[in-house]
């Protein structure tokens, strides 16, 4: 808190309100003010007319998590329900302050964070704001198993995804139900080459949203590529989508189709359970020895 903030706390007289901004993870951001007309600073507008509010902020010193709510209207020039629907505003990261509303640049940041659970009903919404140490709630390590633990292209795998042969940039010929792609001629890829990969909207009304890639294949000699959940907004045929090749977390796989054994984050030779269960035989001995 600035010395010019804490004078005008103790004038006595003070004109403050709450501000807020939304930063998505596409990098559209958005303001909100509980004021009675719009301000500016950050860069950025703060919006009175959207009805938001906030419930009393819950801090503590030490790691414990700082948690509060935020309620606000849905409109097409704020937070709108399709969006909300779309997961647009899932993780998306929230400052908030205290601002002089007659003088925007004295003010003080009391709360960043990011927004968890995110409900709507009765034309508002319900963001749950939850505070920076909610991240360490998170586990952490590694875990012994002998599939690989990296998401392919991540700072673990390594991979650059960037790789021609590895993806293909097409337009939409034909979706059924929102899970279901076809394309009549889509070369230079095995069937199976995107399953376990992910389809990514370049344009259209879901532009930004993706889904994983459940099945790849072709029937009656057009390339069938199946999601396991519908994209969260209507994709259209003439859209532009990206194709990503999967992965099965296999040893084999990220050897023979990604060449990246180097960056393998799997256990391949860990014991199973039925090693475990290993009794000795009378046929031949149990030595101890290598069991692959």
């Amino acid at each position: 808190m600035d010395q010019a903030f804490q004078d005008h706390i103790a004038s006595g007289l003070t004109t403050l309100c709450r501000c807020w901004a939304i930063t998505r993870t596409d990098g559209v951001a958005y303001g909100f003010t509980d004021h009675d007309c719009d301000l500016f600073f950050e860069g950025l507008t703060f919006r009175a007319n959207t009805g938001l509010s906030a419930s009393a902020l819950q801090q503590a010193s030490g790691l414990s998590v700082d948690n509060t709510e935020a309620i606000g209207a849905l409109t097409d020039t704020a937070v709108s329900e399709a969006d909300i629907d779309a997961g647009r505003f899932d993780g998306a990261d929230l400052r908030a302050w205290m601002v002089n509303w007659a003088a925007p640049d004295t003010r003080w940041l009391m709360f960043r964070g990011s927004i968890g659970e995110l409900r709507r009903g009765g034309g508002a919404f319900h963001a749950e704001l939850r505070g920076l140490t909610d991240a360490l709630n998170r586990p952490v390590g590694r875990v012994y198993q002998k599939p690989c633990t990296a998401v392919l292209g991540d700072g673990n795998c390594r991979f650059a995804m960037q790789t021609e042969g590895y993806r293909a940039e097409v337009a939409v010929a034909e979706v059924e139900a929102g899970r279901v792609y076809r394309w009549p001629e889509l070369a230079g890829f095995e069937p199976g080459w995107f399953t376990g990969g992910r389809l990514v909207v370049r344009s259209g009304a879901a532009s930004g949203l993706w889904q994983t890639i459940k099945q790849d294949r072709f029937v009656n000699g057009t390339r069938q590529v199946t999601l396991w959940e519908p994209v969260r907004a209507e994709v259209a045929p003439g859209d532009q989508v990206r194709l990503e090749a999967g992965c099965d977390k296999r040893m084999e796989t990220c050897r023979l189709k990604f060449n990246n054994l180097l960056n393998f984050q799997g256990f391949p030779d860990i014991p199973g359970e039925d090693w475990m269960l290993t009794v000795p035989k009378q046929d031949k001995p149990n030595t101890g020895g290598s069991r692959r």
